[in-house]
């Protein structure tokens, strides 16, 4: 048996071993680094993005040895590079299927040496996802009464390691020139427009009018505790989830208006999200760029974004990924702040609203 067949075999036995645990929702993580430098022509500078999160930023494709290289704060670097003229390092120090706390005891904490480099200039985390996709995915299994002690658990351990981990970025990464967090979107948006198997006072409830809250609160949070410890918020509920025109003649682009905004109090956004225009909200599997025109933001497992071009091996079990190339895009190709496919993709999306926060010099 040759290499590649060998490794194809192995990336099945693997890939329906993932499966049986119900893909990221398992009680299993396995470690999915990398690092890659973006290699600009006619320059030697190089400074570096770090980012920790769970498969989010992993870049999770399907696969444990292999994740996409166009993964959300590549995109970022991609961006940074064509802005600064320079080299830029992307350190992506990430768990698949891990929870808030192992991301924060794990990643950011355990390996915090990555953003102590005087070359990191920009320090990004997400967190959280799984913490929810495992409540959600218990939730449903209930019968009988109805038991939200594994949502509100969630929630509250998700609180708290989202301001843990800002506190400890704040305290490692004291060369970097922008910090930042990105919130969460709400994946199988409309697989869960269905009806409980557990009941509240003898009834059944619609799962999506139930955890839509709860992704509200957990996005507010995120984004507060950005605003006050120094932190810029990527907010990708409004990018996956909002189109980019204005469905509802309110005179904003969906998409815009679903924003968190520093002017409100967490239940004024919570009943912005989940009420006021909830009939605004699409699922991500078909964003829509205007009213004729979607594209799809969501892999065929419902939960990780589409990305666009290769991918990176990261090992056998897992493990650390590394390699260089000249930028995809750049120059010319890279009008107004945005690249040919920067909507057509959901870690494109991503990325570009990384980027947006980008700061202007190193």
């Amino acid at each position: 048996m040759n290499a590649k067949t060998f490794r194809y075999w192995t990336h099945i036995v693997l890939t329906l071993g993932l499966l049986l645990f119900s893909g990221e929702a398992m009680a299993n993580t396995i470690t999915q680094n990398s690092s890659w430098t973006i290699d600009r022509p006619n320059t030697s500078t190089k400074y570096q993005v770090v980012a920790y999160g769970d498969s989010i930023y992993a870049g999770y494709q399907g696969s444990l040895s292999d994740v996409s290289k166009r993964a959300a704060t590549w995109v970022q670097g991609e961006y940074l590079s064509n802005a600064w003229g320079t080299d830029i390092e992307v350190i992506r120090r990430t768990k698949s299927g891990a929870r808030a706390d192992a991301i924060y005891n794990d990643k950011i904490v355990g390996e915090k040496s990555y953003m102590q480099s005087s070359s990191a200039k920009v320090v990004a985390f997400e967190m959280c996802g799984n913490d929810f996709l495992q409540a959600r995915s218990n939730f449903v299994g209930q019968s009988g009464a109805c038991d939200f002690g594994v949502l509100d658990t969630a929630l509250s351990q998700c609180t708290k390691y989202q301001e843990l981990g800002m506190q400890a970025i704040n305290q490692y990464a004291t060369a970097a020139k922008v910090k930042m967090i990105m919130n969460l979107y709400y994946p199988g948006y409309d697989a869960d427009n269905s009806q409980s198997s557990c009941t509240v006072n003898g009834a059944t409830i619609n799962k999506r009018d139930r955890f839509l809250p709860y992704f509200a609160r957990s996005n507010f949070r995120a984004c507060d505790f950005a605003r006050k410890n120094g932190f810029k918020c990527v907010d990708s509920f409004a990018e996956f989830m909002g189109a980019d025109y204005d469905s509802n003649n309110d005179g904003q682009i969906d998409s815009e208006a679903l924003r968190w905004s520093a002017t409100e109090t967490e239940d004024q956004y919570v009943a912005r999200i989940s009420s006021t225009l909830k009939p605004t909200l699409r699922d991500a599997n078909g964003h829509l760029a205007d009213p004729s025109t979607s594209y799809d933001y969501l892999l065929s497992d419902n939960t990780h974004p589409t990305f666009s071009g290769s991918t990176i091996y990261v090992g056998f079990f897992g493990g650390t990924g590394t390699g260089s190339g000249a930028p995809e895009y750049s120059g010319s190709q890279i009008v107004n702040g945005k690249n040919p496919i920067y909507n057509k993709y959901g870690h494109e999306r991503a990325g570009w609203a990384h980027s947006l926060l980008n700061p202007a010099s190193p």
